[in-house]
């Protein structure tokens, strides 16, 4: 750790979302001495990005998502500046200067200052967003978007990637007509294969929202300042135009690292850091999230943030000195009312190649697609659309890189063959992962439950685990309920006559 003990200097976090958050969090369950002093661009406490498709769709109010009290800074002893932005790095002085006129001394610096959406260059945009474009990235664009929803009929989504589809669904939720436009060939092509992204668009028609694939969006129409519509470049030449009353930018997203670059650090995609998440051009600034650039990787899912957060907490405190961040496995789950999707690994693997093994089952009358993708014995990817029961077995062998039981149809099915036998939580080894996000054992959640956690919601409350995505929360509720009927079992055979089943 850089000696954050100097007089007047501590860890500084520039960055106060889901990475920034999770960070000073961890670190404070370690280190409750050292001084911490954390900005936020946003003047809301942080918040889960995840789930921001069920605010848009008014399933969930904006403070059901908070991640942290607004008691917990004072009581914890953190200086969080909310609403207070970073101007300026000086790393001569190490220090930072924020849009307040404050100039704060560190001896560490934790960037996480996340992403920003990226806006393309077109007509129509270039005098920024024009009233009735927005883009659907924090709390403040869910609630701009709300308000514009009340009096809009149609809406355009442009993008059919995960936020993309995120938002679509919370529009379609507040009862406009939803029209997705994207530019490739199938929706969500960095996580699904052409057979699935068809099987999404047919489940998103039934949900009431439209598709449009390789649809060149060529401007946007506006009328005295307000979007109108949006205009495509059609294959074999000439345009057309679709009116609109809303516009969701949603066309991917890019680091925030400018603050970064213009304070000299070394630059890929994001901000270039070791093992230890130290920028290579200077070991006193460290990066976490979607700005840093770890082994030529960007992340930008959640469960490789929070680990992160997690190893530098553990480095800065000086708990864990061995502590190295060596990579994460990406694993993506959408989250959006009737739709269950999970994708993890190389999913673009067919049955013409040679070197892998594909399982796979269709059923697009009932938006269901799954499939295994094998080689040499493990899984390097699977799809599971409209069905995801058997997500957290193929989430742990994806993960551990584990060996494959023979009947591979028990991969894609619960209730069949040795898979099956992992999801229930009798045989659920303690080491397997339940929560992905905040990678929280069986074997933790049983050690809560035994410490006097008997609901799910004490689980979540002292492990985390549900708190990120939700997708494991009926594995959470299992396991505690497992644990409830085997305490039961014990309780009236105290001499413990029945066979012993906690082998697990």
């Amino acid at each position: 750790m850089s000696t954050a003990a100097e007089a007047g200097r501590g860890i500084v976090v520039v960055g106060n979302g889901m990475a920034g958050s999770r960070f000073v969090g961890e670190l404070r369950a370690r280190d409750a001495a050292t001084p911490v002093t954390v900005f936020g661009a946003e003047r809301q406490r942080p918040y889960n990005r995840v789930l921001l498709s069920n605010v848009l769709a008014g399933k969930t109010r904006p403070d059901h998502i908070s991640l942290v009290d607004t008691a917990w800074y004072a009581s914890h002893g953190v200086d969080a500046r909310l609403g207070v932005e970073v101007t300026r790095i000086d790393r001569e002085a190490r220090t930072v200067h924020a849009s307040d006129g404050t100039v704060t001394p560190y001896a560490t610096l934790v960037l996480a200052t996340g992403s920003t959406a990226f806006i393309p260059p077109m007509p129509g945009l270039e005098d920024g967003l024009p009233q009735g474009a927005l883009v659907f990235r924090t709390l403040d664009d869910c609630r701009r978007i709300s308000d514009l929803a009340d009096s809009a009929r149609h809406a355009v989504v442009v993008g059919g990637g995960l936020l993309g589809i995120e938002a679509a669904r919370g529009l379609v939720g507040r009862g406009l007509e939803v029209t997705v436009l994207h530019l490739a060939g199938h929706l969500m092509e960095r996580q699904l294969d052409p057979a699935a992204g068809k099987v999404l668009a047919r489940t998103l028609a039934a949900l009431g929202i439209g598709t449009r694939l390789q649809a060149d969006v060529a401007a946007l129409r506006t009328a005295g300042g307000v979007v109108t519509g949006v205009e495509l470049a059609l294959p074999a030449g000439g345009t057309e135009v679709i009116g609109t009353d809303l516009v969701i930018l949603s066309c991917g997203v890019r680091p925030e690292v400018s603050l970064a670059r213009d304070a000299g650090l070394a630059i890929g995609r994001a901000v270039i850091v070791d093992d230890e998440l130290r920028s290579v051009t200077d070991p006193s600034v460290r990066a976490i999230g979607e700005c840093s650039e770890h082994r030529d990787e960007v992340y930008g899912l959640v469960a490789p943030a929070w680990e992160q957060a997690g190893v530098l907490a553990g480095l800065l405190a000086g708990t864990d000195p061995g502590a190295r961040f060596t990579g994460a496995r990406r694993i993506t789950r959408l989250k959006a009312a009737g739709i269950e999707l999970a994708s993890m690994g190389e999913t673009h693997f067919g049955d013409d190649d040679d070197d892998v093994e594909v399982v796979r089952f269709t059923d697009s009358a009932r938006g269901t697609y799954k499939k295994a993708v094998i080689r040499d014995g493990r899984l390097i990817g699977a799809i599971l659309l409209g069905e995801t029961s058997t997500a957290g077995t193929l989430t742990q062998l994806y993960d551990r890189a584990a060996p494959l039981p023979a009947e591979r149809l028990g991969l894609l099915f619960p209730g069949v063959g040795a898979a099956a036998e992992a999801e229930s939580p009798l045989r659920m080894p303690d080491a397997a992962t339940v929560c992905q996000c905040n990678n929280v054992s069986k074997g933790q959640i049983r050690a809560c439950w035994q410490a006097g956690a008997r609901t799910a919601a004490d689980v979540a409350r002292e492990t985390r685990a549900s708190t990120g995505c939700g997708s494991c929360r009926g594995a959470v509720e299992g396991i505690v309920a497992w644990l409830d009927e085997q305490d039961s079992v014990d309780a009236q055979d105290p001499a413990g006559t029945r066979d012993s089943m906690d082998a697990a």
